[in-house]
């Protein structure tokens, strides 16, 4: 391609939307442009890349068996109603009305659809396995777009749903997907690691998360530098140690805290540590408050909170809701007389003769014991883990990482065919639901997370698999005939051994040239200029590490060629 005929239109400064730095870089080097918020067109360099991806994406997919289709993206509400999706999934899901009143939503995500196609069309055991993708544009109303297409509204995504007759044959589709997937992001040239995580929405029994390393991640990501554990935060399980206590319950003590409401505050007055205190933490859990203990120098991880009570929607009370439903300010809130549900982490219920507000303005309470003062419904591991847990696989040294979620695999088991009604006939006869499984990769978000792991402050630094072009050819000699003549025998000669190459024929300064190279990432650069003149020699530079190489024009190709199959070797 010329760049004098392709549409790239690059900038100079970062627009202020901008807040990561791909979407700085990607909107700079022209790769797109914001429609309105969370919804991007793809320039050509753009889509490009995503292409690229897609590539990757489904070759990795037929190799492993599974078959492309495409699905609407519209959805008829019908269908969620049926799995009680419709209302459970949130304002995330666009509803809408068509012109004949019939409810619809725009598509987030397609286990409904795929489901009512294999409960039409597949009958019998023999037609099974069968593993079903497709790569198509997704839309999920985000309350808060933001990050370009780290968290957008409208997206590209591949989404592949398995069909088996039970849970072993289920457990081989996942261990299909997982290897596929640790294919597909190594080719793509990306650090990742694969999490255990929560289900979410989705549903499920277990699943893993596909995490692009990267310093700007959205997520926290808990890994073990002894042994392969790796889980994001919600999904990381704290393995307890603590027995409980054995010493002898103290008489309960009021005391006065004038003002003290924060922890550290309080243990100070108090002549404690933060481990002796107990927090009293209400959230509204589908319109409903429930208090969480957890020790003072803890934190609350609310999705082990909405999993242990199976709650739809779980977040943290305002004040105001906090003192309608206990009639106590913030500060002073403690477990012993409120009128709430009342769940315990499980260190807390190991605790003896520790504090907690007294539910009272400007009082706390000492020597409090569950049991003696009050009752809970449930223990269990409600907090987030810290790098002072030791790793619940094999008991070694955890380090928190931050992470870009750009896969995510699911065991779904039988809910969704069973609510659907979507069965099939075993070798006895017998209707048995389909064993699914669902599995994901965001790929225009794949693009984003290796700019955030791939690149300088000149801009962009393209792995060689998903760089939209592998070569740019730098056309400096002006009106210097021979120099142009060799610039373009150079752009013919790539072309026809299969490189992609981008040759910047335009009429600007060579600054601005070496500039929009560095800013697009494209992995070698060949600057033909004085030097061919001058020396009858070509530059050949790698964006990744400035490494330069001075050839003559005739060793260019081949060099490149061999260069460019260093960078893709397995």
């Amino acid at each position: 391609m010329r760049y004098s005929q392709l549409l790239l239109p690059t900038l100079k400064e970062t627009p202020a939307e901008a807040e990561v730095i791909s979407h700085r870089l990607m909107l700079r080097a022209g790769f797109m442009r914001k429609l309105t918020s969370g919804v991007y067109s793809y320039l050509p360099y753009g889509l490009a890349a995503i292409r690229r991806v897609e590539a990757i994406v489904r070759e990795e997919m037929n190799r492993a068996g599974a078959q492309e289709l495409m699905m609407p993206m519209v959805q008829p509400a019908d269908l969620w109603r049926e799995t009680g999706r419709y209302e459970k999934y949130g304002p995330e899901l666009l509803r809408f009305h068509d012109r004949h009143n019939r409810e619809s939503c725009l598509g987030p995500t397609h286990e409904e659809v795929i489901t009512d196609i294999v409960r039409r069309e597949l009958h019998s055991y023999r037609d099974l396995p069968i593993n079903l993708y497709q790569i198509q544009t997704k839309f999920r109303d985000e309350i808060r777009p933001r990050f370009g297409l780290m968290r957008g509204r409208e997206f590209i995504m591949k989404d592949a749903y398995s069909f088996d007759t039970d849970d072993a044959g289920a457990e081989v589709a996942y261990g299909k997907m997982f290897e596929a997937y640790k294919r597909v992001f190594k080719r793509c040239g990306l650090e990742f690691r694969a999490v255990q995580a929560d289900s979410g929405a989705i549903g499920g029994n277990f699943s893993h998360e596909f995490m692009v390393l990267a310093d700007t991640g959205e997520d926290t990501i808990v890994v073990c530098k002894d042994c392969e554990y790796a889980a994001n935060m919600e999904k990381a399980e704290v393995k307890s140690s603590a027995a409980p206590s054995d010493v002898a319950l103290a008489d309960l003590e009021k005391i006065e805290t004038p003002g003290k409401r924060k922890v550290d505050i309080v243990c100070d007055f108090m002549g404690i540590t933060p481990d002796q205190l107990v927090k009293t933490m209400v959230y509204i859990a589908d319109g409903q408050p429930v208090a969480v203990l957890v020790r003072g120098d803890r934190e609350v991880e609310e999705v082990k909170l909405k999993n242990l009570i199976g709650a739809a929607d779980v977040e943290m009370a305002e004040d105001k809701a906090v003192f309608d439903a206990t009639g106590v300010p913030t500060g002073y809130l403690g477990p012993v007389g409120i009128p709430v549900r009342i769940f315990a982490d499980q260190e807390v219920a190991a605790m003896r003769n520790f504090v907690v507000g007294a539910n009272e303005k400007n009082y706390h309470m000492k020597n409090v014991n569950i049991g003696r003062d009050f009752e809970v419904e449930a223990v269990a591991d409600l907090r987030q883990i810290t790098t002072d847990d030791p790793c619940p696989a094999c008991g070694g040294t955890l380090e928190l990482t931050e992470g870009i979620e750009v896969g995510h695999i699911f065991k779904l088991g039988t809910g969704y065919s069973e609510s659907m009604q979507a069965l099939f006939q075993d070798s006895d006869g017998q209707e048995k639901p389909f064993v699914m499984g669902c599995y994901g990769i965001g790929v225009s978000r794949v693009v984003a997370a290796a700019i955030e792991q791939n690149h300088d402050e000149n801009g962009i630094v393209f792995p060689v698999p998903l760089a939209p072009f592998q070569v740019t050819v730098l056309n400096l000699g002006g009106k210097d005939e021979a120099i142009t003549q060799a610039a373009e025998k150079l752009y013919s000669d790539l072309q026809q051994v299969g490189i992609d190459v981008l040759l910047d024929d335009r009429d600007e300064r060579p600054g601005s040239k070496f500039k929009d190279a560095d800013l697009l990432g494209i992995p070698f650069r060949v600057t033909v200029g004085k030097s061919l003149t001058k020396n009858g020699v070509i530059e050949v530079r790698r964006r990744r590490d400035g490494f330069t190489e001075e050839i003559s024009p005739e060793q260019v190709v081949e060099l490149l060629q061999k260069r460019l199959n260093e960078e893709l070797a397995p």
